[in-house]
């Protein structure tokens, strides 16, 4: 049997919050000589192969960036085929999830999906909200710029309506209002393909993430690359603006 990274890990200092960017769908469809579709089909497979292993080793949040707001830019055609395939995927992995103890919540502009996509949505995450194992995020229709600006607004109207002054706003209370109020921040956070950009996910959240990038396009990402990730940010030093010394003591 060969030698697993998954060996390597020490469980006791595992993130408590992973977030990915799964990128490179298009190109690995094409690299194949395919249309884009193709790759986000393919990418299914390693969304069930990543959700499955960090569930294994004891992952308490697993957020994966579906489709941003920017997306709605997209080409109709490939729009509609991702929301397509959202639907068909929430069916098929539903059991997955179950026997996996596996919650499913959503961030993002939900009312802005399609209403076949919401109502799937919803049925996930009401048959999986007693789930007690890992939660599994998905930030559909999401940019943290959208996030951020809604956060304001809602500040701005507790304002207008007296209910709070500006005085009294402070980060907790500001965090108070993301979509993420119940997840903690992420600490690690992973990108694939190659490319080394955020990409507007998650700015506020990911203050003090780690970053991780890996040239493996999202449809080849295995429980292995998940497995190196972890092992790289766990041999890192993580200061939160403090010197080495006083980390170590």
């Amino acid at each position: 049997m060969e030698n697993s990274l998954k060996d390597q890990i020490n469980r006791d200092k595992l993130p408590r919050h992973i977030a990915i960017i799964m990128d490179g769908n298009g190109r690995w469809a094409k690299r194949k000589g395919n249309e884009r579709i193709f790759g986000h089909k393919n990418g299914v497979k390693a969304v069930r192969e990543t959700v499955e292993a960090a569930a294994e080793l004891g992952i308490g949040y697993l957020t994966l960036y579906a489709f941003s707001t920017e997306n709605w830019n997209r080409p109709r055609t490939e729009i509609d085929a991702l929301m397509s395939l959202l639907v068909i995927t929430l069916d098929k992995e539903i059991d997955n999830l179950m026997e996996n103890n596996i919650c499913l919540v959503a961030i993002g502009d939900i009312d802005s999906l399609p209403r076949k996509v919401k109502a799937n949505l919803g049925r996930a995450i009401n048959k999986t909200s007693l789930n007690t194992g890992m939660t599994l995020v998905l930030a559909l229709s999401y940019s943290a710029r959208w996030e951020i600006l809604d956060a304001l607004k809602s500040i701005a109207r507790k304002i207008e309506s007296g209910e709070l002054t500006a005085k009294e706003i402070t980060c907790d209370h500001f965090t108070e209002q993301l979509q993420t109020r119940d997840i903690p921040d992420p600490e690690l956070l992973i990108r694939t393909s190659g490319e080394y950009r955020v990409s507007n996910f998650l700015l506020w959240q990911i203050a003090y993430a780690e970053l991780y990038f890996t040239n493996t396009l999202w449809p080849d990402f295995t429980k292995e690359d998940l497995y190196a990730a972890i092992c790289n940010f766990q041999n890192r030093e993580r200061r939160f603006g403090k010197i080495s010394e006083q980390v170590v003591s």
